[in-house]
């Protein structure tokens, strides 16, 4: 459905969120800013976006819009950082199409910077308004410190974060591994993840921007040999053409973080097909009382 119910209390997340919500909903009404109306194509305000730093406590408003001129913006602004003192950013994010997606592809900073900051196995991140980022901090600490373990790294490993978005899985192998390539198709991820970097004295890490697939198969066709291969894709799950390869290079092991149980069944299939051997598997509970669960495998190459 694409109706709009009013939700005051959305019970999985932080109860700080929904305040804020509340409050940036209460501010648009007082100056009259109409919410968008999908069938007419009509009104200012597509989503109202609260993203916040579960360590840190920092607060990124992002407000979609269908216009680039939001009314009454600076008195706005005003009243959100005032109301809500933990706020560092504030963007307005245009989204002019027709469409269900919920970013467009431009945006501007109303306040602070496109970023707010959290923290992550002992690492500081900048996460700006487009990047990916898991919500649930606690959780996710788990999910990627089974998955580094999974990794078995010794120091000499060339390692791959496929879909390795602001970095927060790549900095924590790059303590463990001699070298990681970071690859991800969203260009601010990779700005914050090369920042990430450097913020945290990390020096044995390369980023690029590019589709994950694609990337691995120009790096597979060149040569080059990786010992350790780390994805973690949308729900998706992997091509065919990123199995195929992978295959080609013959990591010693791959670690797979999921969360489609699906699409993790029909990816292991293909790379049990190619001859690697599922090893672990550590289900992760991210999203507590709904069905949905993170996944993490250790595959191992069969010896031939």
């Amino acid at each position: 459905s694409h109706d709009l119910i009013p939700i005051e209390d959305f019970v999985i997340q932080h109860p700080a969120i929904d305040e804020a919500i509340i409050i940036i909903r209460d501010i648009l009404r007082q100056y009259g800013v109409e919410a968008y109306n999908e069938k007419y194509h009509t009104g200012d305000i597509r989503h109202i976006i609260v993203r916040r730093g579960h360590f840190t406590e920092e607060l990124m408003i992002v407000l979609v819009t269908r216009t680039f001129t939001l009314p009454h913006a600076q008195e706005i602004i005003a009243a959100i950082c005032e109301t809500l003192p933990n706020v560092v950013s504030v963007v307005q994010n245009i989204n002019s199409e027709e469409t269900n997606v919920i970013l467009g592809k431009q945006a501007m900073v109303l306040f602070g910077q496109d970023f707010y900051t959290d923290e992550l196995l002992g690492h500081t991140f900048n996460i700006s308004h487009q990047s990916f980022y898991q919500v649930n901090s606690e959780q996710t600490e788990k999910l990627y410190s089974v998955a580094v373990e999974y990794a078995e790294l010794t120091g000499k490993e060339r390692a791959v974060d496929a879909y390795c978005g602001i970095g927060t899985m790549t900095l924590a192998l790059a303590e463990e591994a001699w070298e990681v390539f970071g690859v991800e198709i969203v260009p601010q991820a990779i700005e914050n993840a090369k920042a990430n970097a450097a913020m945290n004295e990390i020096d044995n890490v390369l980023f690029e921007v590019a589709d994950a697939g694609q990337w691995l198969v120009q790096k597979a066709e060149e040569g080059f040999e990786v010992d350790v291969v780390v994805v973690d894709p949308p729900r998706k799950g992997l091509a065919k053409e990123f199995i195929a390869s992978v295959l080609e290079m013959k990591p010693e092991r791959m670690v797979y973080v999921s969360c489609n149980p699906n699409t993790l069944a029909r990816d292991l299939k293909l790379l049990h097909e190619g001859g690697y051997h599922v090893e672990k598997v550590q289900p992760v509970d991210m999203f507590p009382q709904t069905y949905h669960t993170e996944t993490v495998v250790l595959l191992t190459r069969s010896e031939i």
